[in-house]
């Protein structure tokens, strides 16, 4: 453990200025880093292929992760409440920080050839809806997520913090070009399914999403899916909703499709796979458009 007293120390360069978007260590613009906040998701940041590089927090926080960090040769940097404040720009109620590099990306191909279900997203650019979005798929077996055109960077420390740290384990990489890269899943067996709330789609019990190789597709709130990317799936797929609701939030919607993909056992569904530098393998069983306000549903 190493005291830090002084709020201007260097060696907590990466931890500063959390609330500066022009600074913010985790901007892919700048450093790149990927931080994690709370005990929770920084245990599952050292539990992940992501290079650790330092912590920072009050020793009470320290006290909680003594195991997790016994084997770790990363500085552990500790500081008061007051002085952490100054260093990250803002109170910290989770009071432990984690940073880290990032972890190399599999290939689409490798994502693909490797899995049995699929999330592919189309302009989801909400950081807490792409965070909600990940743990959905950790908790619900999803193999693996393809970000199309206009997503956001799911290691966004506000993505980080909502998935709590899930996106740290579920595999995910880009898909282009965009949309003509669907073809790569149909062309490993995949059906595309794109979640959307258009008259004609196919309702989502009568989809049999369980069956074979699937891909549920998903846009962003307010304006869901493009009709490029519509064209270029196999299906349509509605949520069936109450008469006057015609849609769910991105995350929700996600959660309801990927549930429908799973086998269903009385075990329940696996839960995903690894990380962003490996993936699950195909024999393991491993959010959405809408519109007007919404996403992606139904």
């Amino acid at each position: 453990m190493i005291q830090i007293n002084d709020p201007a120390d260097e060696r907590v360069a990466d931890f500063r200025d959390l609330t500066h978007a022009d600074r913010r260590p985790d901007r892919p613009g700048g450093r790149g880093l990927v931080i994690a906040e709370g005990v929770v998701v920084v245990r599952r940041l050292l539990d992940s292929p992501y290079p650790v590089r330092a912590l920072l927090g009050v020793a009470r926080r320290f006290d909680e992760l003594a195991d997790d960090i016994a084997e770790v040769d990363v500085p552990a940097y500790v500081a008061s409440a007051e002085v952490m404040a100054e260093i990250v720009g803002f109170h910290l109620n989770r009071g432990v920080l984690a940073v880290a590099d990032r972890a190399e990306q599999p290939p689409a191909e490798q994502l693909v050839a490797t899995s049995r279900r699929l999330a592919v997203l189309e302009g989801v650019g909400d950081h807490e809806n792409l965070g909600a979005l990940f743990r959905n798929a950790a908790a619900l077996g999803i193999d693996g997520v393809l970000l199309g055109a206009g997503c956001s960077d799911p290691l966004y420390r506000r993505s980080v913090r909502v998935s709590m740290g899930h996106v740290l384990r579920v595999p995910f990489t880009t898909l282009t070009p965009w949309p003509d890269g669907l073809n790569l899943l149909r062309d490993n067996g995949f059906r595309v399914a794109a979640l959307t709330p258009r008259p004609g789609s196919v309702a989502l019990p009568a989809a049999r999403l369980d069956q074979g190789r699937v891909a549920v597709l998903l846009g962003a709130e307010g304006p869901g899916l493009t009709e490029a990317a519509i064209s270029a799936a196999d299906l349509a797929v509605r949520i069936p909703m109450t008469s006057g609701v015609d849609s769910l939030n991105v995350a929700t919607a996600a959660a309801i499709a990927f549930y429908a993909t799973a086998a269903h056992t009385t075990a329940g569904p696996t839960v995903a796979g690894p990380t962003t530098a490996r993936a699950t393998p195909a024999g393991q069983a491993p959010a959405g458009p809408t519109r007007a306000d919404p996403p992606a549903g139904g």
